[in-house]
């Protein structure tokens, strides 16, 4: 089975993402026992920033020994400087900036709600860049549900109280430009192989990142334990395999079709800071939870193409 075939297949497809989503929803709470772990505070952004880009530093150096291994192509072309540049800034650089920054005034539960934005940022990306994925009055329910939710999962310790404030507010950014990174890279793949575009993407983004690091927190201000090691390690691993997998399901169909399997990123992310970190599930999450499930069944409803057409939205 060639990789379009797999890609495509509703199996596939369901693999692929799936594992993509979880290891992102993995994400949250690994990034905030670093933390723990590297006694990097809230307001230590210089430290924030360096550690990120440590991280996919060492992500693209994993995808560079796999790509060699399968002697795929690695070597660097000058027509590609300029995209692949584009790429890193919104997907990694611009994306992780804010994303630690705000992951460090969020819970990790309402971080990882706020995570499944992305699948709306690319929906109406999708909208406006391509003919075949307009924005239906269908999605639109979907899309004002599953924003809802982000909005409900932040009313805190069971009481009617919206705390919605810096670390959510970065956060909802970092997933706008991830979203727009992610069409970048789809459209790119029309010229380019998936993991040559990924390894170069992660490693612009990762040297962007360390120099913005560098000046306020230097070198290697971390002590880094075993622990902090493999933590290190597996958030690189979950970067790597997560982008090569989400990479080519994009590639392959269309991201109306394909964006939904995001919201299966909070889904888990919820479940493993509960597991991880020990944050409650207070009702409100699952009340958010709803919302956010009903979004993506009423996005995934299928309709005729007649019916699709008559209720596209003029945006």
């Amino acid at each position: 089975m060639n990789a379009e075939r797999f890609f495509t297949h509703p199996l596939g497809i369901v693999f692929s993402a799936g594992t993509a989503a979880f290891l992102w929803g993995s994400a949250f709470p690994a990034i905030k026992i670093s933390y723990e772990v590297l006694e990097i505070g809230p307001n230590e952004l210089s430290e924030q920033i360096l550690f990120a880009g440590y991280r996919f530093l060492l992500a693209s150096i994993l995808i560079f020994i796999f790509l060699k291994l399968t002697k795929k192509t690695i070597r660097l072309q000058k027509q590609h400087v300029l995209s692949l540049s584009r790429i890193g800034a919104f997907q990694t650089f611009i994306q992780y900036i804010l994303f630690y920054i705000g992951l460090s005034y969020a819970t990790g539960i309402q971080g990882s709600i706020i995570a499944g934005t992305t699948t709306f940022f690319q929906i109406l990306f999708a909208h406006f860049l391509y003919h075949d994925d307009k924005l239906t009055i269908r999605k639109g329910i979907g899309l004002l549900l599953g924003f809802s939710g982000v909005i409900i999962v932040n009313i805190t310790k069971g009481e009617f109280i919206l705390h919605f404030g810096l670390g959510e507010i970065l956060l909802l950014l970092a997933m706008a430009s991830g979203g727009f990174g992610n069409i970048l890279a789809r459209n790119a793949t029309n010229s380019m192989e998936v993991g040559y575009i990924t390894s170069y993407e992660m490693l612009f983004g990762a040297i962007g990142l360390i120099l913005a690091g560098l000046p306020g927190a230097g070198f290697v201000p971390f002590h880094f334990s075993g622990k902090a090691l493999w933590l290190l390690v597996y958030l690189a691993f979950l970067s790597a395999t997560g982008y090569i997998l989400w990479n080519n399901v994009m590639k392959y169909n269309q991201v109306g079709k394909i964006s939904v399997y995001l919201f299966l990123m909070p889904v888990f992310g919820v479940f493993l800071s509960n597991i991880f970190l020990n944050e409650k599930l207070n009702v409100f999450v699952f009340i958010g939870l709803f919302f956010v499930t009903w979004g993506i069944i009423i996005v995934n409803r299928q309709k005729s193409v007649r019916l699709e057409e008559e209720s596209t939205l003029t945006v």
